[in-house]
């Protein structure tokens, strides 16, 4: 078994064009697969993520569980997904990023229709939790296949970029509750709404036809192979790689633990504490839609442009007042749907860096199990948040539920990115 410090000297590509585009025009035909590949990908599984937190109005009022039981199949999902992730970049290391990514997104897509025939509460808890493994799976397979598939110079804008395909998936989940509940029954509609997240499975028959495996993995695993020096799934939690481990998967901690906190609780928000139906809450989803689509652009531009840390720094502190404001402060409801696009701004644009900043942080033989550990980890942790702020609703204002948790983790995140190195450009090596 051998590791490397992270921390050390590496090579580092120059940047010379910044614009946000540069890395599209530079591509090749199977980069561009690649790109179009994984974003699809992200988009339809952030739809598939979002269907839950738009119908857990309805389940509540139909199966009459509490805010807390619900929020919990959205923890347990997460949890899932956190043990999902960390085996799914574990097997892209060891069979490769494609095809982990084939059988990750076959999964989650399966389970999303059983998650549509569920007869009661236990039956979708189950569903959803069994569903997540796939779900972690999926991201672990596709930000590594999209790091390794990019020049270091352009990592950060195309990984970002591809983020940015979660907001597309988030809005056509909005559109389809609009449209579903506006033409069928609510006790219909939800199951509707999970047979639409199965869609992910088609995009298995383009990965299988158009996209090949990045050379410096498939070189890596040969070494491996002839060396008989095959990657420990432990191998993250020793020597000084144990660091940027524990490191990295606070910050991801910190990241997904506001942004879950914020989404997945702001629709039942809106219709509760705002008393807006679910129908006339879409302009507000939308305005939050909206900004996260901008910020994901934007947070890739400046992942390249100011480095990784900075983005990760000055994007919590954004998001910690706009969180504040949104939910402490007094405003009307149309000030509240302006206030929409900068939530959804500072609260997901810096995802973009974080695909490319955990690919840079390790060697190439154990990419896959450290970022699927870390960004998966803290997924697990963060899952914790819609429990945690559904139970504390209870007992206060969900307004205040949300900023307490979502300040805490934007806390979180900063002093932990702050601790971190910048890893804007680093050259990937086949060697690892």
């Amino acid at each position: 078994m051998t590791t490397s410090d992270p921390s050390k000297a590496m090579e580092v590509a120059e940047i010379h064009d910044t614009g946000l585009l540069a890395f599209y025009r530079d591509m090749n035909l199977q980069e561009r697969r690649t790109f179009w590949a994984c974003f699809s990908g992200w988009a339809l599984d952030g739809m598939d993520f979002m269907i839950y937190p738009l119908v857990i109005g309805t389940i509540i009022t139909l199966w009459k569980v509490d805010a807390g039981t619900a929020g919990l199949a959205g923890t347990v999902t997460l949890l899932s997904s956190a043990i999902g992730g960390w085996l799914g970049g574990y097997l892209a290391d060891r069979i490769g990023r494609v095809r982990t990514l084939q059988i990750t997104i076959l999964w989650f897509s399966f389970f999303s229709l059983i998650c549509a025939i569920a007869q009661n509460f236990d039956q979708l808890l189950i569903a959803r939790a069994i569903l997540g493994l796939g779900f972690g799976g999926e991201w672990a397979a596709g930000a590594v296949l999209m790091g390794e598939a990019i020049r270091p110079q352009y990592r950060g804008r195309a990984v970002g970029s591809v983020q940015s395909g979660w907001a597309i998936g988030w809005g056509l989940a909005v559109l389809a509750q609009a449209i579903l509940f506006s033409i069928l029954p609510a006790e219909t509609a939800w199951r509707w709404m999970f047979v639409i997240g199965a869609l992910p499975a088609l995009l298995v028959f383009y990965l299988r036809r158009y996209v090949t495996e990045p050379e410096i993995a498939a070189a890596t695993r040969e070494k491996q192979q002839a060396e008989g020096d095959r990657p420990s799934l432990w191998e993250i939690f020793h020597g000084p790689i144990l660091k940027t481990t524990i490191l990295a998967s606070l910050a991801a901690t910190g990241c997904q633990g506001g942004y879950y906190a914020i989404t997945f609780w702001v629709p039942r928000f809106l219709t509760t504490e705002r008393h807006l139906s679910i129908v006339t809450s879409t302009g507000y989803l939308a305005a939050l839609i909206i900004g996260s689509f901008i910020g994901y652009l934007v947070g890739a531009w400046l992942a390249d442009r100011i480095g990784r840390r900075n983005l990760f720094l000055t994007f919590s502190l954004g998001a910690i007042a706009v969180v504040l404001v949104y939910t402490q402060v007094e405003i009307s409801n149309e000030l509240l749907w302006v206030l929409g696009f900068p939530l959804g701004f500072f609260a997901s644009g810096y995802f973009s860096g974080m695909g490319a900043f955990l690919t840079e942080l390790y060697p190439t033989r154990l990419r896959g199990s450290g970022q699927g550990f870390c960004y998966n980890f803290g997924r697990g942790i963060g899952a914790l948040f819609p429990y945690l702020v559904g139970a504390l609703s209870t007992t206060t204002s969900l307004a205040n539920a949300i900023a307490i948790f979502a300040v805490a983790a934007y806390a979180v995140f900063f002093l932990a990115a702050y601790a971190l190195p910048e890893t804007r450009g680093r050259v990937l090596h086949a060697d690892g």
